[in-house]
């Protein structure tokens, strides 16, 4: 990565990637606010925030905005997380001017016209109810509000029904003006760019930007405990969690290799172990999930209902196993996984500029692939083995939906644990 950083006086960082092998840009505006910034009476206005800004500004109404970067080839997208909102673009070479230009103006300007954000809130009121019709996408949200009980981080990104649908302009303007702010946000490119072009243009785009200040962030706090809803479904879908560290911990990178070589393919234990050998679920697999102040690892298992009282053991067994008879050959195959994924990621524009938008967030500067690969390869076999005891050290948290008749309570699977 030959990232450069520019600071305009705003507070607004101009990060760039230049790669002249490929012919196209993909860029974009990173802002560090998302649902935990948030206060609970106006949960989901981040998201909505985000939705409400493709409506249309005064340059532009919804269908020019979609319509202009369409007109180019170009694709427009962008999502709300719990910690961050990005809109991006990904245009040829020649239209990096074009995008940054409607991406600017969109985050900027946007009106939040009465008349579009009635349709807008429905449109999210529907896909809050896809995801509550997608058991396997929902379970997530019930897992994170039961780890970090009545908490910003804990609450959903789509905001709930009730409030989303009682969101007035007057919030989402509040919202937008508050945390859209140059100290909170960062303009990154990646492709055949040159760095003092993207400043120049960032420079003219944004000269109105007021400065603000950065979002302080209520700490997270883990909260063992569980989650349980019975529902008439084919499988039960189940999330076995734990406390971990943040992205600034020294073991996160360990982290990340104890949940490759645990549920991150067709070689993991999980994957070999449960699917392979016993046919208990179609799906499993681990993740770590890392915040600012801390983070969450987790198994996630689809199985049927007839299949729950021998799957939880066995995913039990695997993880306390894991704390005591990891092989050296395991972690090299993870971290060659690891490797491996983040070179190939680096071949795409919009890897690599969402990596730079992403770094600046968390890091406040990039990191370069030579720096991430050496972190990746200092991991040994100790640092895993002492990242899958941590995971003991405190209760689980246990979110499961579906037919629940023959999963363990929530004490015995918590003592298969200790």
């Amino acid at each position: 990565m030959s990232a450069r950083v520019t600071e305009l006086p705003s507070g607004l960082r101009v990060a760039t990637d230049s790669m002249p092998g490929v012919e196209t840009v993909s860029l974009g505006v990173w802002v560090g606010v998302g649902t935990r910034d948030e206060r609970p009476e106006v949960n989901g206005v981040a998201h909505l925030v985000e939705h409400m800004l493709f409506k249309g500004t005064p340059k532009r109404d919804a269908f020019q905005i979609s319509r202009q970067i369409e007109d180019v080839g170009g694709h427009l997208n962008a999502y709300t997380t719990r910690e961050h909102t990005a809109y991006y673009a990904k245009v040829l070479k020649e239209d990096s001017e074009l995008a940054l230009d409607i991406v600017s103006d969109m985050v900027q300007h946007a009106v939040m016209d009465e008349a579009e954000l009635a349709k807008e809130r429905t449109v999210v009121l529907q896909e809050i109810g896809q995801a509550e019709d997608t058991p396997d996408d929902i379970i997530f949200d019930h897992f994170q509000a039961a780890a970090f009980q009545g908490q910003p981080v804990g609450r959903p990104v789509l905001g709930t029904p009730d409030i989303v649908g009682s969101l007035s302009r007057a919030d989402c303007l509040a919202y937008a003006r508050g945390s859209y702010t140059g100290a909170n946000m960062v303009v990154a490119a990646a492709g055949r760019i040159e760095h003092e072009r993207v400043v120049e243009m960032a420079e003219r785009m944004f000269s109105g930007l007021p400065k603000g200040g950065t979002n302080a962030h209520e700490q997270a706090v883990y909260t063992p405990g569980e989650y349980r809803e019975e529902r008439d479904l084919e499988q039960l879908h189940l999330v076995l969690g734990f406390q971990s560290v943040g992205h600034h911990h020294e073991d996160n990178f360990a982290t990340s290799v104890l949940s490759t070589l645990l549920g991150g393919g067709m070689s993991s234990r999980l994957f070999q172990e449960v699917r392979e050998k016993r046919g208990l679920v179609y799906s499993v697999y681990s993740f770590a999930n890392p915040f600012r102040d801390g983070g969450i690892f987790a198994v996630y298992a689809g199985t049927g209902p007839d299949q729950a009282g021998e799957l939880v053991p066995v995913v039990c067994d695997e993880i306390a196993r894991t704390s005591h008879d990891v092989t050296e050959e395991e972690v090299a195959r993870a971290r060659a996984q690891l490797k491996a994924s983040l070179l190939m990621s680096l071949e795409s524009t919009m890897s690599r500029c969402e990596q730079l938008g992403q770094q600046m967030l968390v890091h406040g500067r990039p990191m370069t692939t030579a720096e991430i690969i050496a972190k990746v390869d200092a991991v040994d076999l100790d640092a895993v083995r002492r990242c899958a005891l941590r995971l003991r050290e405190r209760p689980p948290v246990v979110a499961a939906l579906g037919p629940l008749a023959d999963l363990e309570s929530y004490d015995r699977i918590a003592a298969r644990l200790a």
